[in-house]
């Protein structure tokens, strides 16, 4: 018989191991999924989790889809360290691209370095105002954050369908309900810094973020009542921290980073405004903050590794005829797997002997 005991104090072992352990599950559990599937298991879970890191091609395409995961689950860990649950990050991915594309299409013939400056800080702060509203609603009515942000979400799927279909609408497109190229115009297309390891300015800002946000919560005071709110919101009132200003503070920071990445995509891989404009990346980047323990660094691998998933899973439904869901299968199985190890950092598994 078996039983969970628990830990006179968290496992350190287990805390960086089962990470590793939720990866190597869904390896094993997708492989299941490919025997019934018909399909050769060992060459799916290569094109999936392995050809991506050793292919020179899918290595430059890497961090591209490595950037707004990595700079959404970063403002998104912020909030969850202080328990403010933001699950709302797509909606506010898709509003932050509408207010920056808004600019770079209403200066379309404007040229100058400062445009695409503007247009992010107009993305940042239409991510962020879009976030404001759940954060309000908790504040004031002390609303549920989650349902919330989430509810948004589809309210501005909505949004950017008629915006794309209307105001936005590129006049020589031939009726299509798409805006114009932004990546393919110069004065507002993201300028590469690393080609070869597929970084541009998108990238740079990210990896610029993700700094600041570890000197937030190591080094400055407003990241340690984040971490005291979330940790004992009850010691933290006691200490003076407000939990309305932290709130604000939180889904203001994360909506910010999710409409940043919402531009970047625009001005980079996706380069128009359309219906379809969502990607998924807000849901996806939940994954690879809880994969990354809520750490800027855990969240830089992490990120990559769900990045590979991406490129692995277009590599899997072209040769192995692999159907789209099925990546976002095995996304959720990894959540899945990362929630059920992490009982083992706080409880150990122990045999008892049955009584004579």
């Amino acid at each position: 018989m078996l039983r969970l005991e628990q830990r006179p104090q968290p496992s350190g072992l287990m805390l960086y191991t089962t990470p590793i352990m939720a990866v190597l599950a869904t390896m094993i559990v997708g492989g299941v999924l490919f025997i019934a599937m018909g399909i050769n298991p060992f060459k799916a879970i290569y094109l999936l989790f392995i050809d991506p890191f050793v292919d020179p091609y899918n290595l430059s395409q890497l961090f591209v889809k490595a950037s707004p995961l990595i700079l959404i689950a970063m403002g998104l860990s912020i909030g969850f360290r202080a328990g403010v649950w933001n699950i709302g990050a797509e909606g506010q991915f898709i509003m932050g691209a509408i207010a920056g594309g808004a600019v770079g299409l209403a200066l379309w013939d404007v040229e100058g370095w400062w445009l695409l400056p503007l247009m992010t800080l107009a993305a940042a702060l239409g991510g962020a105002l879009w976030a404001m509203i759940p954060a309000v609603l908790k504040i004031r009515f002390n609303a549920n954050e989650i349902l919330v942000s989430l509810m948004l979400v589809y309210v501005a799927e909505n949004f950017i369908a008629a915006m794309a279909q209307g105001p936005l609408r590129d006049p020589n497109g031939f009726g299509r309900p798409v805006s114009k190229n932004l990546e393919r115009h110069d004065p507002t297309s993201l300028p590469d810094v690393f080609p070869a390891l597929g970084i541009d300015a998108g990238g740079l800002m990210m990896l610029i973020l993700l700094a600041l946000a570890f000197f937030l919560l190591q080094k400055h005071a407003l990241g340690f009542q984040i971490k005291l709110t979330g940790e004992s919101p009850r010691a933290a009132r006691f200490a003076g921290v407000r939990p309305g200003v932290i709130v604000a503070v939180c889904l203001g920071i994360s909506g910010a980073a999710a409409g940043m990445a919402g531009l970047f995509e625009l001005t980079g891989a996706a380069g128009t405004l359309s219906a379809d404009f969502g990607l998924g990346y807000g849901f996806t980047a939940i994954i690879v903050a809880f994969l990354g323990r809520l750490t800027p660094v855990g969240i830089l691998l992490a990120g990559v590794v769900l990045a590979g998933t991406y490129i692995g899973g277009e590599n899997a439904q072209f040769v192995l005829k692999l159907p789209a869901a099925a990546v976002t299968v095995f996304q959720g199985m990894m959540l899945f797997f990362l929630l059920g190890f992490e009982i083992l950092i706080n409880y150990r598994v122990k045999r008892l002997r049955r009584a004579a």
